[in-house]
C-alpha cells in the first residue's frame, strides 16, 4: 500500500515522540512491502514563531493533500497568557475544524505489566478496556466568545447533525465489543445535553444489540476512578469527553499510554493525547508509546490490521521488559525516549526473538538477541 502521511511534530516533547512513530512505521513499510511518504510541516508555537499563526495556509495545504495527518503535540508557557489573542492551541482547533475531524476515539487499556504503575488500586482497574467516542468538532470550544475584564460567555452549541453522525460510528464500535454503550451527559441543566440525550434515544433503536445508558457527567467522573470496568464504549460531547480522557489516564499509569484517531468524512489524523510538556523537551525522558501506538490506530484506519498488531505487539513487549521512559520505568535508569522507538521498531523486524541484550540497550543500540 501506498500513503503519503503528513507530519506534524509541533512543540514540546512533540517532535521528539513523533520520530518514533515514524521510525516505527518505515519499519512496517520494510517489513511488509509498503510504500509510505513523509511529509513535515509546522504547527502550533513553532509556526507562530516562522509566520505568525498557529496554522499556516502551506500546513493546511500539505495536510489536505495527505491520506492521514500524524500529530504530535503543541503548546508553550508564553502563550499561557489570556489576554493572548494568537494561541498555539488554535492550531489544533483549526486543523479539527478546516478538515471536519468531527470524530475522536481514545483507547483506554489497562496494561497487566503497568497495572501497579496507577495510583489506584490493582483490583479496582484490572482488565479495563475502553473506547471513548468525543465529539470533537462543536461544542463549547467553537462557540461563540466572549471576553472583557468584567464579563466573559462561551456559547455550547450542537446540531441534529453532529450528533448523529458520531453515535452511529459509536453503536457500531460497541456492536463489535461487549454491545454496551454509555452516553455521558448533563442533560439536567443543560440544553445541549437534553438534544444529546434525544438524538442518541433515537438512534439506538436502530440498533436493538447495543445496551444504552444515559448518566451525567459528575456520576461518570466518579465512576470512571471507582470500577472503570463497567465501561465499554463511552460517548460524550467535546468538553466532557477531553476531561474524562485525561482523567482516564490515572488509570493506565500514564498519559504518555494514551493514543487517538480524529475521524472525518475525507481526512484522519492520529496523535497521542498528551499535551507538550515543555519542561521535558530535549530531555530524552518523554515516553513516545501513545505516539507509537497512534501509529498502530492509523495502520488500522487503512486495513492494516496485521501491521498494526505487530506494532502493538512491540508496545508489550517493551513494557514487559521495562524498556520505557521515567514516567514508568523504576528498574533502569537510562531508557530514553529513542530507545524506547528503536526497541519497538527492532521487535518490528525481529518479532521472534525473546531475550534482549540489555548491554546494547545500555549503550543505545537497543537489540533483540
Amino acid at each position: 500500500m501506498k500513503l503519503n502521511i503528513a507530519v506534524l511534530p509541533g512543540d514540546g516533547i512533540g517532535p521528539e515522540v513523533t520520530a518514533q512513530a515514524v521510525k516505527v512505521l518505515k519499519a512496517i513499510a520494510m517489513e511488509f512491502n509498503h510504500v509510505f511518504t513523509f511529509k513535515t510541516a509546522i504547527v502550533g508555537a513553532s509556526a507562530i514563531e516562522k509566520t505568525g499563526v498557529p496554522l499556516p495556509e502551506e500546513t493546511i495545504s500539505t495536510c489536505d493533500k495527505a491520506d492521514a495527518i500524524l500529530f504530535g503535540a503543541i503548546g508553550n508557557p508564553k502563550y499561557d497568557d489570556p489576554s493572548v489573542d494568537v494561541r498555539p492551541e488554535q492550531g489544533l482547533l483549526g486543523l479539527r475544524k478546516t478538515f471536519d475531524l468531527h470524530t475522536n476515539i481514545r483507547p483506554v487499556i489497562a496494561y497487566e505489566d503497568l497495572l501497579n504503575k496507577s495510583s489506584l488500586k490493582v483490583k479496582q482497574i484490572k482488565g479495563t478496556n475502553i473506547l471513548i467516542y468525543r465529539e470533537l468538532t462543536s461544542g463549547i470550544y467553537f462557540g461563540d466568545k466572549h471576553y472583557s475584564d468584567t464579563e466573559a460567555s462561551d456559547v455550547c452549541k450542537y446540531t441534529r447533525k453532529e450528533i448523529e453522525r458520531i453515535a452511529h460510528q459509536a453503536f457500531k464500535a460497541a456492536q463489535g465489543r461487549k454491545k454496551k454503550l454509555t452516553l455521558v451527559d448533563k442533560a439536567n441543566v443543560l440544553a445541549s445535553s437534553r438534544l444529546w440525550r434525544k438524538v442518541v434515544k433515537e438512534i439506538a433503536t436502530e440498533y436493538p444489540d447495543v445496551t444504552l445508558e444515559c448518566r451525567y457527567i459528575d456520576n461518570v467522573a466518579m465512576a470512571l476512578i471507582i470500577n472503570p470496568r463497567q465501561f465499554d464504549v463511552i460517548l460524550t460531547e467535546n468538553m466532557f469527553g477531553d476531561i474524562l480522557s485525561e482523567e482516564a489516564s490515572v488509570i493506565v499509569g500514564s498519559i504518555g499510554l494514551l493514543a487517538s484517531a480524529s475521524i472525518g468524512d475525507n481526512h484522519v489524523m492520529f496523535e497521542p493525547i498528551h499535551g507538550a510538556y515543555t519542561k521535558a523537551t530535549n530531555k530524552g525522558i518523554a515516553n513516545p508509546i501513545a505516539s507509537i501506538l497512534s501509529a498502530a490506530m492509523l495502520l488500522d484506519h487503512f486495513g492494516l490490521y496485521d501491521e498494526a498488531s505487530l506494532v502493538r505487539e512491540g508496545v508489550d513487549k517493551a513494557l514487559k521488559l521495562h524498556i520505557t521512559t521515567p514516567d514508568l520505568n523504576t528498574k533502569y535508569d537510562n531508557i530514553s525516549t529513542t530507545k524506547v522507538g528503536d526497541f519497538i521498531e527492532d521487535f518490528i523486524h525481529n518479532p521472534d526473538e525473546t531475550n534482549l541484550n540489555f548491554t546494547n540497550i545500555h549503550l543505545g543500540q537497543s537489540t533483540i538477541i
